[in-house]
This record gives C-alpha cells, structure tokens and sequence, in this order.
C-alpha cells in the first residue's frame, strides 16, 4: 500500500516548487482536495488563490479579501499565468472537467495545469505531476472514504472514535456509559470489511448500536472473547489480538490508532498497518526499503538532501528510530554494540 501524508504532500510541493513557472499570478484548486493542494502552493509561494467554483464565479482570495468578476476583470492583465491543481490524477476525469468549465466560462489565461501525485509521471489531462504514487495508493485525506475501506481491517478506539479517559474505562458503569456516548472521530463514508477491535465481547450489544447512530456500515465485528479487562491486560492480548486476525484474513491493510500496537500488528501479521497517529504506514520489516523511504520522506528536507557519508546515516537513524519507536530504537543500538 502506497500512502501519503498530509505532510507527504507538503513536502512534494515544496520539492517541486522550481518545476512551475516563476510567474504564476493564481493558484486555482480542484474541488476537494484540490483546494489542500492549492493552499500549501499558495502559502508556500505567496500567491492568490482560490477553488474552481469561486474563480468561475469571479471570486478569488487574497489576504482575507474576496473580490468579485468585476475586480478580477479589471485586473486580467495582472492575472494571466494560472496554475490549477489537484491532490492527484488517476483517470484524469477531474482534470478533464476543470479544463471543460474553464473553457465554456470563457475565462482567457496561460493555465499550468498539475497534479501533486500521480500514477505515471506525464499524465496528457496534466502539465505537470510533482511524485509518481502507483496503485494500491491511500491518502491520508482520502482513506476513510476509499474504495479499499472493504479489505480492510479497522481499530475503533482512537479511530471511530475518542478513546475513553482512565476515568472512563474502568470495565464497569462509566466505561458503559462512554460506549453509548463515545465521540465520534474519523468517519467513514464506505462499507468498512472487518471491525477489530480489543474492546471485550460482552459488549457487543453497546458497541453495534453506537455504531448503528453513527451509520458506520461493515461486514463483521471481532472483537476479544475475554471476561474482564484485567485478564485482557494480564493476557497483554491488544496487538496479538489483531494480529491474529489479521493475519488469517484476506485485508490488505490494518488501520490502527497507536504506534506502538501498529508495529506490533505489522511484525506478527506479516502485513502493512497503517497508524493514524502518526500517518505511517508500519512494514513488516521495520527496517525495510519501503518503510525507511516512507519515514525518510515525512523528515525535514535539509536531512534529506544531505550526500555525505554522515548525513546519510544520520537520515537512516532518524527514519529507523521514527519507525521503531524510541524504546525498541535504543534496544536495537544496544545489540548491535554488544555484536560489534
């Protein structure tokens, strides 16, 4: 599974910043994520922007003021280079049809039109595409509502929903009442495949009627057949849990709330899981080319484009302790001092 960050795209614009002309006057997002592309080029570069919507109905942004058609008409000579992006092209239907609107608006320009990833890199609905990102692909704006969702596995705690404060979860009434009440987090337009989460079985009953008020649609709830949250924690049954099931399912991907549980779930899988408290994706092998790439791209753009010896390694120890955690890190230094 290729995914990308918010971040990740943050990143990718600012990377590619040179590759777009020096003169663009507008930045035009493509409804919706579009408009979080447009933004970071617009916050990034200094430049105007607007969406697709406003700017065919005359309307653009700049420092807090809109202007109208009239405006924008009196200014056109001011506003000839425009760029319009999106989050990414694909089919290129999107691009297609903010080309389409463009031109029967009748709106004159030198338009750059570019994608911030894409599945090739030269896509004929696009001038330009910052970072290629083949399929199987998520995003992190986009994995709640991706066609995927159905072969996945998904946490609910720290997920659906908030998890529950110590007050909270204490096996008992208050823990019950928060089951009802729990607030909802992420939410999922898309039929989830398989529900997995550590909370106990004997609260099945709680846990599909929040689910049903909130129209969370999925094929099955798993959840841990133990009697009490004391013997769960004896047991440390959370990660292995998942894990299990996972491993014997035909998801393609786990999306798990913490990090330390993610890496977990991914070692003894042999899967991906994808954490949203980071928004990594965790490999199997930590220490894979995969999951050092990834966790090389959310660091700083002055470590990674350092080319010296030392600054190499420094980017595979950050990447290295981002993906194994601080503890398993200096555990993992520790070994290799006492074989060196």
């Amino acid at each position: 599974m290729n995914y990308r960050s918010i971040s990740d795209m943050n990143d990718a614009i600012v990377r590619n910043l040179h590759r777009l002309p020096r003169d663009i006057d507008l930045v035009v997002g493509v409804p919706r994520s579009g408009i979080l592309a447009a933004t970071l080029v617009s916050l990034t570069a200094n430049i105007p922007m607007t969406d697709l919507d406003s700017f065919l109905a005359g309307k653009i942004y700049t420092s807090g003021i809109t202007k109208r058609r009239a405006a924008l008409d009196r200014q056109h000579s001011e506003m000839r280079k425009i760029l319009v992006i999106d989050d990414s092209v694909s089919g290129g239907n999107a691009m297609r049809d903010a080309r389409s609107k463009i031109e029967a608006a009748g709106i004159k320009g030198d338009f750059v039109f570019a994608a911030v990833f894409g599945l090739l890199s030269q896509h004929k609905e696009t001038d330009i595409v910052f970072e290629v990102v083949p399929h199987p692909r998520m995003f992190q704006w986009n994995f709640m509502h991706h066609v995927f969702l159905e072969q996945c596995c998904v946490d609910i705690d720290g997920v659906l929903c908030l998890d529950p404060t110590e007050e909270e979860n204490d096996d008992g009434p208050a823990y019950e009442k928060f089951l009802a009440e729990a607030r909802p987090l992420l939410g999922p337009t898309r039929k989830i495949g398989w529900l997995v989460t550590s909370r106990l079985e004997k609260y099945r009953k709680l846990t599909e009627a929040w689910l049903a008020r909130h129209e969370i649609k999925y094929d099955r709830l798993i959840m841990l057949d133990l009697p009490s949250k004391a013997e769960r924690q004896r047991l440390g049954a959370h990660g292995s849990f998942k894990a299990d099931f996972y491993r014997k399912s035909d998801a393609i991907l786990f999306i798990e709330s913490e990090h330390e549980q993610a890496l977990k779930i991914a070692k003894l899988s042999g899967k991906p899981v994808l954490c949203v408290e980071t928004n990594m994706v965790s490999f199997p092998d930590a220490l894979s080319l995969p999951a050092l790439e990834q966790a090389a791209r959310n660091l700083p753009a002055r470590l990674r484009q350092i080319n010296s010896p030392d600054g190499r390694k420094k980017v595979v120890k950050t990447a290295a302790r981002a993906l194994l955690g601080e503890r398993a890190y200096e555990m993992l230094k520790s070994r290799v001092k006492r074989t060196a």
